[in-house]
């Protein structure tokens, strides 16, 4: 069984259809890139997945348990589904420490030592540690979105949503965030990411999506995506890339 199944999921916004009869299944483990245009639905699938967006027709499921429609606990939900944006949303009155504990503490229960020492070890695997008690004013663009990785990280999800997470950096900071997630993937975190930086895909991805107008127009494996893609729509999307000096 699929860790996560999207099945004919359909997204409105008044008379604007942003996802059309879209379905998706992801294995656990799965790395699964989002590609495709601005508008084309990956930023709103994720949100839906999260529930922080309401879908107008279909279901999504998580190991065959539904999690769209009502009777839902949105908590629980959130616990198994991480989420982080190309906005870091870091509290900016909590020191990184602070940040990324208050969610076990309060979330969880987990004891202050306990959730003080999972954080202090993941700080340390990114190259933070010495930043645990600095105001998120006093960190780069970089070092903002790595805390904001491992503060969805802290609660132990079993699937990782990372929207966009490199756009709102400058380039010399991509690098540092992008090395995080593909150490996630070297360690087996389930994860699906909308994302326009193709070289990252092309090597962290086990499959690529390209999204066109609210639907998955083509996937594969990455190697067949960017090397032969067989959609005219996917053709033309990677030739503006290329044109553009970004693939």
């Amino acid at each position: 069984m699929a860790l996560l199944e999207i099945d004919g999921v359909t997204k409105h916004y008044g008379t604007l259809e942003v996802l059309s009869n879209l379905s998706l299944s992801v294995d656990e483990h799965e790395v699964i890139c989002l590609i495709g245009p601005s508008g084309c639905g990956k930023s709103t699938l994720l949100r839906c997945i999260n529930r922080l967006e309401e879908i107008s027709l279909g279901e999504i499921r998580i190991h065959g348990d539904r999690i769209t429609g009502p009777g839902v606990d949105l908590d629980r939900l959130r616990r198994d589904i991480g989420i982080v944006f190309q906005g870091y949303n870091l509290f900016p009155h909590m020191t990184v420490l602070q940040n990324t504990t208050l969610a076990p503490l309060k979330v969880l229960g987990m004891k202050r030592r306990e959730a003080e020492d999972r954080a202090m070890a993941f700080l340390e695997r990114i190259g933070l540690a010495h930043k645990a008690g600095d105001y998120p004013d006093r960190l780069s663009g970089g070092q903002q979105q790595r805390v904001a990785i491992v503060r969805a990280l802290m609660m132990d999800p079993m699937l990782l949503l990372l929207d966009e997470i490199t756009s709102a950096l400058d380039p010399e900071l991509v690098a540092e965030v992008l090395d995080i997630v593909r150490d996630l993937a070297a360690r087996g975190m389930t994860m699906m990411l909308a994302t326009h930086e193709m070289g990252f895909a092309r090597e962290v991805a086990n499959r690529i999506c390209f999204l066109q107008a609210g639907k998955i127009y083509e996937q594969g494996p990455p190697a067949e995506i960017f090397g032969n893609p067989k959609g005219e729509r996917t053709q033309a999307f990677l030739r503006s890339l290329k044109k553009a000096g970004r693939l």
